[in-house]
């Protein structure tokens, strides 16, 4: 993986909320309770652009009867883990960000639901001449800091710079190896010593170039990451910056109490005619933290007081009132459900399946519905057959095993492939998190793969080690879930990772341990295809190879069910992150 960090969790409840799922890594597990749901209908892909030096103007889109002014309340178990833009990963941290952090470039909501990437400091979205490898951003006029000072290219080059200062240890490292090599951090230390990265040049206070080591025709998106944002120098408090970074955004952190709450109100030095991407109606932000999601679910569903205008980042509903919530006519108008940009999958050890026939007789065999509607139903996901996200830049649906047409699983077809393969009777050995629900899940797999003629041997692990386990390249294991979301929405970060051979090493994130010439090859040129659209292609056409060589199971494609206050309008989920987004919010 290059000196990419992989983010992984392992034993989170997303149906309840339990744990916040991150980008670009591996995604929590569900453990929630049943929920009804069959639903079959094949998911509609997210429209993805790249936008013009016009729809990079602001203000953004106007909300539908919006007005300003008022309070939001917004309420959820877990303080921001980082609020220092080099150290944010996490979803729901990056979503906040939004409030008080810009980057060069962002992502623009139109009423449509479809995105385009925009420029969000810069004019436009970069223009680079190579193929990727140089990269050159011009930044608007009136950006600037909430103290009134302009927002310059000195300012961009620096904001890079520190990531590479041994303290950030948990935000992104793209840009940093792109720039510098896998060992970044060897070549440069960080801008505290007085030395300057040769890599990044500011020609004149409005311009900065960036030049990569090879090309990267997607770095326009990589710089969309809130792990990007720009950080002062006159500012910079080191570790301390953490806690209250100084901002670039509508809105300025007036008090923050750990574990407790988040106040801000707004930066009067923002110019809504710079931003095309954050509305900022509301006054003040209120963030109340420690609240569970069982409470949050009974609180949004009451609708009293000040919950009237709360909302929350990333609690969902709570599996003990999935069923009610999705019945209640009242609270549909503000229930929440959407595609999260995270699939999950049912890896196949290609190192211990070497057969073809095998590995197409487990996906033909697997039983989709039953292990769906013990984890959540038609709320857990959507079934997946692809293993892109339909959230991508490329997607095409695509279900060459038939798994929409069959969800519970084909024991005939599978035995007819075992049997081909003079396999009938093989041992799986199917490795899970020793959880009630996935006891459970773990016995509807029992069942299906006995029926299309395996031999299955189950071995419970612990969710706290379970990525461990399954992590090293020699485990024990032929058959194991996991999860994976892109970093940013085109098909490099959501299939690169995975499924790419020269990945494979204990902890990375090739847990199918694939490693096919034909895939590698297709992923090296894939990535050097500098228009979008095209690149997207090719994203797509290394989709169906996986698909045609049974690399793994795609299960399904992760959703998320949330409610808010009957106070609040404009409150939309993001697909990007799988949350609610705070930048349409408004006080009714």
């Amino acid at each position: 993986m290059n000196a990419r960090k992989s983010r992984r969790l392992a034993a989170a409840i997303m149906v309840a909320g339990a744990l916040t799922v991150t980008t670009a890594c591996s995604s929590g597990h569900s453990n929630g309770d049943a929920a009804p749901g069959a639903s079959k209908a094949p998911v509609k892909a997210t429209t993805i652009s790249i936008g013009t030096a016009a729809d990079s103007t602001g203000p953004a889109v106007a909300e539908p009867n919006a007005k300003k002014g008022g309070t939001v309340n917004m309420i959820d178990r877990d303080d921001f883990s980082h609020l220092d833009p080099a150290q944010i990963y996490l979803n729901y941290n990056s979503e906040v960000s939004l409030l008080f952090t810009r980057q060069l470039t962002g992502y623009k909501y139109l009423p449509d639901g479809s995105q385009k990437l925009v420029g969000d400091l810069a004019t436009d979205t970069g223009t680079t001449t190579d193929g990727g490898k140089t990269w050159k951003f011009t930044l608007k006029d009136g950006v600037k800091w909430q103290d009134g000072t302009a927002i310059t290219s000195a300012d961009i080059k620096y904001s890079i710079e520190r990531t590479f200062a041994p303290f950030v240890k948990s935000g992104p490292t793209y840009i940093q190896a792109w720039l510098a090599g896998d060992k970044y951090r060897d070549a440069y230390p960080g801008p505290y010593e007085g030395k300057e990265l040769d890599a990044v040049q500011t020609p004149d206070a409005k311009t900065v170039v960036f030049t990569f080591k090879d090309a990267h025709p997607d770095a326009n998106f990589t710089l969309a990451m809130t792990g990007y944002g720009v950080v002062p120098k006159a500012q910079d408090t080191k570790d301390a910056y953490d806690k209250k970074p100084f901002s670039s955004g509508p809105y300025q952190i007036a008090d923050h109490v750990t574990d407790k709450s988040l106040d801000l109100v707004r930066n009067p030095n923002w110019d809504p005619a710079t931003d095309p991407i954050r509305n900022a109606y509301p006054d003040k932000w209120h963030m109340e933290f420690g609240v569970q999601a069982q409470q949050s679910t009974e609180r949004f569903m009451a609708d009293n007081g000040a919950d009237k205008t709360a909302f929350s980042f990333h609690n969902q509903v709570h599996t003990t009132y999935i069923d009610q919530v999705k019945a209640d006519a009242k609270l549909k108008p503000r229930t929440l459900e959407g595609l999260t940009p995270y699939v999950d999958y049912y890896f196949i050890n290609n190192t211990r399946i070497k057969d073809q026939k095998v590995r197409e007789a487990l996906i033909r065999a697997f039983p989709h519905q039953q292990t769906r509607q013990l984890q959540g139903g038609t709320t857990y996901g959507d079934y997946a057959t692809t293993y892109m996200s339909p959230t991508t830049l490329g997607y095409e649906a695509n279900d060459t095993y038939d798994i929409l047409k069959k969800p519970q699983g084909d024991p005939e077809a599978a035995k007819k492939l075992l049997t081909e393969a003079n396999a009938v009777g093989q041992t799986i050995v199917y490795a899970y998190n020793n959880t009630p629900v996935q006891q459970k899940v773990t016995e509807a797999i029992r069942v299906a793969l006995e029926a299309a003629g395996f031999k299955f041997v189950p071995k419970p692990l612990d969710a706290k080690t379970y990525y461990d386990a399954i992590g090293l390249v020699n485990n024990e294991y032929d058959l194991y879930w996991g999860g994976w979301g892109a970093d940013w929405p085109t098909g490099y970060t959501s299939l690169q990772p995975v499924w790419d051979g020269r990945t494979i090493a204990d902890g990375a994130s090739n847990y199918a341990h694939t490693n096919d010439p034909q895939i590698n090859s297709a992923i090296d040129a894939a990535v050097k295809i500098a228009d979008p659209v095209e690149q997207g292609k090719a994203w797509a056409a290394i989709d169906k190879q996986l698909q045609e060589k049974a690399v793994s199971i795609p299960d399904v494609y992760q959703r998320s069910l949330s409610l808010y206050g009957s106070g609040l309008g404009g409150v939309k989920f993001d697909t990007l992150f799988g949350l609610q987004s705070p930048l349409n919010i408004y006080v009714k």
